[in-house]
């Protein structure tokens, strides 16, 4: 195994799997892997440190087999660290919080403010966790974050910012805001404190009451690392987008606030953006790409500035944009950069629009917890591409893993482990029409793909744009992102007089079929759909919240394996099967058979606690369906 791919297969571990295993485990660990896993013998008796020592090397499989239960302090240090450790799900975190709450005769308020003062803010897993700690915090009912004032004050004073900018949220959420933003006004340190707690808030009509006060720190007076931040935290204001656009649009002419003032208008929508504000602001961006020097216009900065410039181009006459145009390709390549959305499965962009026969430069950024491709094909092609790459497997070709050797694929980047870019760099299509692109990973293309418009004239386009198909038949838009809260109120009520036939319809438009078995019918590669009530007693929010939050409970049956191979490949799935010479992998719900890979061909394999269901299949479907879809459920377990 060359170096290169070493330092990424670490990266990946770090990013996927439940823990990092110490190097000089991972032999061990892969080669065990035929007998299952046994509980670790953990000396508790032991100092803390001694104790914390030996938990921290554990990966997370073995951590939540050591014993601990909530009748004696020595199995507090158990608790804490599955509740801190990076990649836990949702469920063991939950369950080990209640287990210090009973164990301390204290609240979850207390455990997760002791937890978060552990958490290395400077470290990226750690900030991700830090973050689902806080997300857990401010999600606790307001009575007990009232209760917890003090103590939140405290926090605003510790010596770790990511607890200190939980507390400045949690008072806010606790209806503390004025008080909050009194003490944060105290000092620059502690603005800046405040400002990073904006992001963290849940409810949005909170972090709206917030906006006058952020606005007022973009203001000149003052520091300069003030400003900055609270550009970046109006972006998390979901009011007076209007006003915010015209407010932060000037400021792109700073150097020392371009980036953030750039990265803060990215994210308004288009409608918000002011006509006088966004022709100014056009004027300068392309003055700006003028007197950038050519070595620095493939920076990730240049590229985001210019990614605004094309987009603020729609708002301008057709031959002033066309003009302004003509002066960008002048200097640079048209780039469009293109994200994908961690645990749901899909890309940020779903369609972007390139004249025929110009040069673009389509960016791959992945920022999901699992590996990605994009494949453009040729028009109406989407489906059997996806196919064929399924069908050629991990090796793909030319050694683009499920990349099919196809006169249909356009282009195609390699497999993208998270956190890492690729790009695309090609001259688009002379004849218009809509072109697909996709992750051809197994069961990604369902959900993952959108499509390339290619026309004759841009600027024109612009003018008068029309949406392209869905390119595989779906005639459904985002309606909202859904959580549990918006169900709980009306559950009960919301499932009477429903149709069976309407529900059932519904499941397989979700596309759950292609997983999941319904009446003897539909994938293998998760449990009977018959069965859910029964699992869960009948509890219909405990239904819905493995529908809407996939990952807060993993059975161990379904738990999804990475398999890192030793010539490079990576193969994701369900384990249906393992001895001392192979392992037996479901990696596509569609497969008859699973794949085999011989033991003496895994570099690593590891389990994730992800599942491989996606998050927001329901984000396109209205409440009332949401509705007959889970009371179609329910009727199945009564059958």
């Amino acid at each position: 195994m060359n170096l290169p791919f070493s330092v990424g297969l670490r990266f990946v571990v770090a990013a996927l799997i439940c823990a990092t295993v110490p190097a000089e485990e991972h032999d061990h660990h892969t080669s065990g892997l035929a007998e299952p896993v046994k509980p670790p013998k953990i000396f508790l008796d032991k100092s803390l440190r001694i104790v914390q020592y030996q938990l921290n090397r554990l990966d997370n499989e073995r951590l939540l087999l050591v014993e601990r239960k909530t009748d004696d302090a020595k199995y507090a240090p158990v608790y804490s660290a599955i509740v801190t450790r990076a990649g836990m799900s949702p469920q063991y975190r939950e369950e080990a919080l209640a287990g210090l709450v009973e164990l301390n005769k204290s609240d979850a308020a207390t455990e997760l403010l002791t937890a978060l003062e552990t958490i290395n803010p400077d470290d990226r897993q750690q900030q991700r966790t830090g973050r689902q700690l806080a997300a857990l915090l401010l999600r606790q009912p307001r009575s007990l974050l009232t209760n917890q004032t003090d103590a939140l004050r405290e926090a605003t004073q510790s010596d770790n910012r990511m607890l200190r900018s939980t507390g400045y949220a949690g008072l806010v959420t606790a209806g503390q805001g004025a008080a909050a933003w009194s003490a944060a006004k105290s000092k620059p340190s502690a603005t800046l404190d405040w400002l990073a707690a904006v992001s963290l808030i849940p409810k949005p009509r909170l972090r709206a009451s917030l906006r006058d006060q952020v606005a007022t720190l973009i203001d000149a007076s003052y520091p300069m690392n003030v400003r900055r931040a609270a550009v970046l935290a109006i972006a998390s204001v979901p009011a007076e987008q209007d006003e915010t656009f015209s407010l932060v649009a000037p400021l792109a002419s700073d150097a020392k606030l371009r980036d953030a003032a750039v990265a803060t208008m990215l994210k308004i929508p288009t409608e918000h953006r002011d006509p006088d504000a966004s022709r100014k602001l056009i004027d300068f961006l392309v003055k700006h790409a003028e007197a950038t020097p050519a070595a620095d216009r493939t920076s990730d900065r240049f590229i985001d500035a210019m990614q605004l410039a094309d987009q603020l181009l729609a708002r301008l006459p057709v031959e002033q944009a066309r003009s302004y145009r003509g002066r960008l390709r002048d200097i640079t390549v048209r780039v469009v950069r293109i994200k994908t959305v961690e645990e749901e499965m899909r890309y940020d962009l779903p369609y972007f629009v390139v004249e025929a026969s110009r040069p673009v430069q389509v960016i791959l950024q992945n920022e999901d917890l699992m590996p990605h491709n994009l494949v453009l094909t040729v028009p109406d092609a989407l489906k059997e591409v996806a196919q064929l790459g399924l069908s050629e497997g991990p090796n793909g070709h030319q050694g683009r893993q499920y990349v099919p050797d196809s006169d249909k694929v356009l282009h195609a980047t390699d497999m993208v482990q998270p956190h890492r870019q690729a790009r695309l760099t090609f001259t688009a299509p002379s004849e218009p029409g809509e072109y697909p692109y996709v992750c051809t990973f197994p069961r990604h293309w369902m959900r993952m793909y959108g499509v390339m418009v290619v026309v004759e004239d841009l600027d024109a386009w612009l003018k008068n744009p029309i949406k392209p198909k869905d390119p595989i038949g779906s005639n459904r838009s985002f309606v909202q992102a859904w959580t549990l809260d918006d169900f709980t109120a009306d559950l009960d009520t919301g499932l009477r007089s429903r149709s069976p036939e309407i529900g059932h319809r519904l499941l397989t438009e979700a596309t759950c079929v292609q997983c999941h078995k319904v009446k003897g019918q539909g994938g293998t590669v998760g449990p009977k759909l018959t069965e859910a009530f029964k699992r869960w007693k009948g509890d219909r929010l405990a239904v819905l919240r493995e529908i809407l939050e996939p990952s807060h409970r993993i059975d161990p049956k379904y738990a999804v394996h990475v398999i890192y191979t030793a010539d490079g490949k990576v193969v994701t799935g369900i384990v249906t099967a393992e001895d001392k010479q192979s392992v037996s992998v479901l990696d596509n719900p569609e497969a008859l058979k699973p794949t085999v890979i011989q033991r003496g061909d895994i570099d690593e394999m590891l389990k994730t606690s992800k599942s491989m269901m996606p998050k927001a299949l329901l984000d396109r479907f209205s409440k009332d369906e949401v509705f007959e879809i889970l009371a179609f459920l329910e009727s199945l377990g009564a059958q």
